[in-house]
């Protein structure tokens, strides 16, 4: 239960030291009108002032602190089942395949919790953006059959949603229990080495940090350990964000991506291959701040409740 409690108070945490750079990383990747990070920064600033950053952060707020307190508590116990499968005692410390195989399993089991909290995070991000505009694609057509680009009308900004609750029901309503898992299998491409890539490294850098392995590693090592960490599960996960984005900012009103494979291929020929590779910078800087302050506060938290 420990765990549990301390990812909870972990995940608020990382939420709000990441929820900017992860609008500006939503955007970027799902969105168009971006000449670079800068300018996306400077466009959501003078558009929408410093609130535009935080838009739809209320939803993760609540959501994905039950989903890191899920994450870390699933990965911890499923340590623990493992060392008594394979050692006869939960307590004997993990060795490399232990954590690997520990690191995947939660990654598939992050996307059952994941994939609806991220899928409305987006599309309230996304709201007034041009991706929803490319959505419907067509407003009408002239007289002479030629048709007319939803963007260059003009129309009043309006939103698609109200709220958190507002997005799920009308999800609901015009997709389906489906609609909330949209993007699902990009989620499991990228949380499943994500989580590998994310786990290891942290016990790796925590144990060079560490010469006496038993002591508690130093505040700073724990820091140090979960931001590089973040930034290389967040990186080398970036192309798979990128699919995942792309199919969860998909509006219901007329598809653009049949699937996993038709938003590759067509994001591919329509963009090159760097398109895969779009917020990758954000992803590597909101990667570190965010990680770090999620294992450090997910460390001392639990390190405060087992001295009660």
């Amino acid at each position: 239960m420990d765990d549990f409690i301390a990812g909870w108070i972990g995940g608020a945490s990382s939420v709000v030291v990441g929820h900017p750079l992860d609008t500006v990383k939503t955007r970027l990747q799902a969105g168009n009108g971006y000449k670079n990070t800068l300018h996306c920064i400077l466009t959501i600033y003078r558009k929408e002032t410093v609130m535009g950053f935080f838009k739809g952060m209320s939803f993760p707020l609540a959501s994905v602190t039950v989903y890191n307190s899920a994450v870390f508590g699933f990965f911890s116990n499923t340590q623990r089942l493992i060392s008594k499968y394979r050692h006869g005692d939960g307590r004997h410390p993990c060795d490399m395949l232990d954590l690997t195989v520990a690191s995947m399993l939660t990654g598939l089991m992050s996307v059952s919790l994941g994939a609806p909290v991220d899928l409305v995070k987006i599309r309230l991000q996304m709201q007034t953006q041009a991706v929803l505009a490319e959505n419907l694609s067509l407003a009408g057509s002239m007289s002479n059959g030629t048709n007319i680009p939803l963007g260059s009308v003009n129309m009043p900004n309006q939103k698609l949603y109200r709220g958190p609750i507002h997005c799920i029901s009308s999800i609901l309503q015009t997709e389906g229990l489906p609609g909330l898992y949209r993007g699902a299998g990009a989620m499991i491409l990228r949380d499943v080495p994500g989580y590998t890539l994310y786990f290891i490294p942290y016990a790796m850098i925590c144990n060079l940090l560490t010469p006496d392995p038993s002591s508690t590693p130093h505040p700073c090592s724990i820091w140090l350990a979960g931001g590089l960490a973040g930034s290389i599960s967040w990186v080398t996960a970036t192309p798979a964000d990128v699919v995942k984005s792309r199919l969860q900012a998909d509006a219901q009103l007329q598809r653009k991506y049949k699937g996993i494979l038709h938003c590759i291929i067509d994001s591919y020929r329509t963009e090159g291959m760097q398109v895969f590779f779009r917020g990758a910078s954000v992803n590597a800087i909101r990667g570190f701040p965010m990680s770090a302050t999620m294992f450090l506060t997910y460390e001392l938290s639990l390190q405060f409740f087992r001295s009660l």
